[in-house]
């Protein structure tokens, strides 16, 4: 028995708007004095929050042990949540409610890793902070549960003949308006199951600790309700309440001598329909909140009003949807409804209805439609005063300063950094980077000028751990960046680490972890030798020092520490050229076209003098690798210090008939490029080229063709098609005659006198 004089029971099912609704309506026809619902049992303090004008479902209740927030669960709550709703229906009312689950600190203190966080049908179900769960790009794999233990009410419908749960219960409840005599033989459909399956160990503890909480308010001799998953809902029951008194007592002390203390913090953060999704991995997860926030708005025509915005969506994004093809999808999804032997329409019926009418033989409008209506993404939001980690207070009032809004769309945003708001928008996104919380993402933008940055930003809920995190390097953003980027200054294995490092500081103005870095690679580059790590720690440098005035971020100035690594790594380069294996030869080239880019860059004199030495000291390195040799002759070429004929001398010693093809090869692919493509934007190169082919003996010709071929394999179809056209090009211009100037001039007079010049 579910309900008596001064006690009720309400099974339902997490994030089911049916069952909300019928849980409000019930609670309005008997109201209790004291409302008890299946939560943590530390949360209370959090309660008055959800009943703030300023929250925004969804939300979700997270807690972690203090000091170790990897050790997190979270509780979340959604509009259409039953949980959520009794909550709002007794605090505004002013009447008692309480969570009464076990308390999160004695959940917490047995989870010593996600794993061991079993993911249960609770209230809402407590989802474990998986390493996957903190890597949005990362999709992870819902846990295996038997599916009547992880939704039996979806399985009953399921025996119903209904595929979906939400139209069963809107048939056997809503249609018939007796809420209260629904829970009751849920209750009894519960109990039966029940007999068939036992509870394991932590549902036994959980529910003995719910027994003791209902008690306890009973003693009272006050209107106690209850609601609860209808798992647990046989368990509750008065019979089962004076039966197992002594029993519960018991396991409950035994529990609290076999567990930890642990010290939780408990706060309320932005949840997102995404997460709510059975695809995210929650165990208590739905196939459609989109679909279940549509019916829990409680419309009259949810089908019509469901494909009415279908269509809206696909119009706003170019795509034919017409009011006919609405009326034509209604009248579809009915008639399969009734195919089916189903009352009313579900999200099945409805999803064909979609893609036959609508989709054609395209998947495009179900894609969109998937993202936009049927999770209907949506990032709730906690109202000010929510206890907090400073950290993610500083955050909050970071983001109202500079109007940023928080959204779980992504949406794309173009800072302009002369202006004050926007370069302080871009160095908060650096800085969150920096500690790991990837809240905007850098991303492409069109047009010149370094003044410009293009970020894609998008929130997940994940994030508010990683806050968490990140609040034991300080309690501020600067502190907390500049604590953690210092510590990885002094960790860091190689120049090019330390340079992206001091690189990371200047764009996020973190002046004091910068003189940190840049103290650190003073220090390293004067006893490195490794040629590519001294190379690749240049481009950072380069950016930082011709940049740093355009962003206004005023610094100790980064150009003695280039000058001492070109000049270091120019002195090691020539002897690091030889001997090298091919592979080897092509990681130091490309190290030194990052370098040359970065020395052109700069437009320091005394780096370019040193840079262009050490070039031609690999010139002179007879023995250095045909790639590298190669790579320096064109580079040495582009700089304007080697004329047109030492570059034809240089050529017809490295490809001369007597080279073995592989070294032919190589000083080719140095002398190209990488890609070959020089060979389009070069007509100087072309022709130099062309000209010592054209030269070569026939046997010679035929030695170095191979290794030429394989070189220009490298361009693509339409690419060499056009190094053709240019090579004809060139013919042509040989075989140009001279220019007869007294004919040419016979056409002037006949023009000046069209024109009404006189002459």
């Amino acid at each position: 028995m579910t309900h008596t004089d001064s006690y009720s029971i309400y099974p339902i099912r997490h994030h089911g708007p049916g069952s909300a609704r019928s849980v409000e309506r019930a609670l309005a026809a008997n109201p209790p004095d004291v409302l008890l619902v299946e939560g943590p049992a530390d949360a209370d303090a959090l309660l008055p929050f959800l009943n703030s004008p300023e929250l925004e479902a969804p939300v979700a209740l997270m807690a972690h042990v203090q000091g170790e927030p990897e050790r997190a669960v979270f509780y979340p709550l959604a509009a259409f949540s039953p949980e959520f709703v009794a909550f709002r229906w007794a605090l505004e009312r002013g009447i008692p409610a309480h969570f009464m689950d076990l308390p999160t600190s004695m959940t917490l203190a047995t989870v010593t890793s996600p794993a061991d966080l079993e993911l249960s049908e609770e209230l809402p179900t407590p989802e474990a902070v998986a390493p996957e769960a903190l890597n949005p790009d990362t999709e992870p794999e819902p846990p295996a549960e038997p599916a009547l233990r992880a939704d039996p009410l979806a399985v009953l419908a399921q025996a119903a003949g209904y595929t979906d749960f939400e139209r069963w219960w809107e048939s056997l409840v809503e249609a018939r308006g007796d809420d209260a005599a629904t829970f009751e033989a849920v209750a009894e459909v519960m109990a039966a199951v029940r007999e068939e399956q036992t509870a394991g160990e932590r549902d036994a503890l959980r529910e003995a600790h719910m027994r003791g909480v209902i008690r306890e308010a009973l003693k009272t001799g006050q209107r106690v309700a209850v609601v609860c998953g209808a798992w647990h809902a046989p368990a509750l029951t008065p019979d089962v309440l004076e039966r197992e008194k002594k029993t519960d007592a018991l396991l409950i002390q035994q529990h609290l001598k076999a567990v930890p203390k642990v010290k939780v913090a408990l706060t309320l953060v932005p949840w997102t329909h995404g997460r709510l999704t059975m695809h995210s991995g929650y165990g208590a997860g739905v196939q459609s909140p989109g679909w279940y926030a549509h019916l829990f708005a409680g419309r009259p025509h949810v089908s019509a009003e469901w494909l009415t915005r279908s269509a809206r969506l696909l119009r706003e994004h170019k795509l034919d949807a017409s009011s006919a093809q609405v009326i034509d999808a209604v009248r579809l999804s009915e008639a399969l409804a009734a195919i089916r032997g189903l009352g009313l329409p579900g999200l099945p019926e409805l999803t064909d209805a979609t893609r036959s009418i609508f989709s054609w033989e395209s998947d495009l409008p179900l894609r969109l439609l998937d993202e936009k209506l049927l999770v209907g993404e949506r990032l709730g939001s906690v109202p000010e005063g929510v206890p907090a980690v400073p950290l993610a207070q500083d955050l909050a009032a970071a983001q109202k300063r500079l109007r940023l809004k928080v959204e779980a769309t992504a949406r794309e945003l173009i800072l302009d950094l002369r202006e004050d708001t926007d370069l302080s928008r871009s160095q908060l996104f650096h800085r969150l980077t920096l500690l790991g919380i990837p809240w905007a993402k850098a991303a492409a933008v069109r047009g010149a000028g370094t003044f410009k940055e293009g970020w894609g930003l998008r929130w997940e809920p994940e994030f508010a751990v990683r806050v968490v995190e990140a609040s034991r390097y300080g309690n501020t953003l600067v502190r907390a960046a500049n604590s953690y980027a210092a510590g990885l200054a002094r960790k860091a294995a190689t120049l090019n680490e330390l340079s992206e490092l001091l690189e990371v500081t200047r764009l996020s103005n973190l002046p004091g972890a910068a003189r940190v870095a840049l103290k650190a690679l003073d220090v390293r580059a004067a006893a490195a030798s490794d040629v590519s790590e001294l190379l690749g720690a240049l481009p950072p440098l380069a950016r930082l020092a011709r940049y740093g005035d355009v962003r206004s971020r005023g610094s100790d100035d980064p150009t003695p520490v280039f000058r001492a690594l070109v000049a270091r790594a120019g002195a090691n380069l020539p002897n690091a050229a030889l001997g090298l294996a091919l592979e080897a030869a092509q990681v130091i080239q490309k190290s030194v076209a990052k370098a040359d880019a970065a020395v052109s860059l700069l437009q320091d004199e005394a780096s370019r003098a040193e840079w262009l030495a050490a070039l031609h000291a690999l010139d002179a390195q007879d023995d250095a690798h045909p790639l590298l040799h190669g790579d320096a002759v064109r580079r040495l070429r582009d700089h304007a210090l080697l004329n047109e004929d030492a570059v034809r001398g240089r050529m017809a010693l490295a490809l001369a008939a007597t080279r073995d093809p592989a070294s032919v090869s190589a000083w080719l692919d140095g002398f190209l490029g990488e890609d070959g493509s020089l060979l389009l934007h070069d007509p100087g190169l072309l022709g130099l080229l062309d000209e010592w082919v054209t030269t070569l003996p026939p046997d010679a010709f035929d030695v170095v063709l191979p290794a030429l071929r394989r070189s220009l394999a490298r361009l693509e179809p339409a690419q060499r098609r056009q190094v053709g056209e240019e090579l004809r090009g060139l013919e042509k211009a040989q075989t140009v005659r001279d220019l007869d100037d007294d004919l040419g001039m016979l056409p002037i007079p006949f023009a000046l006198k069209l024109l009404g010049v006189k002459a």
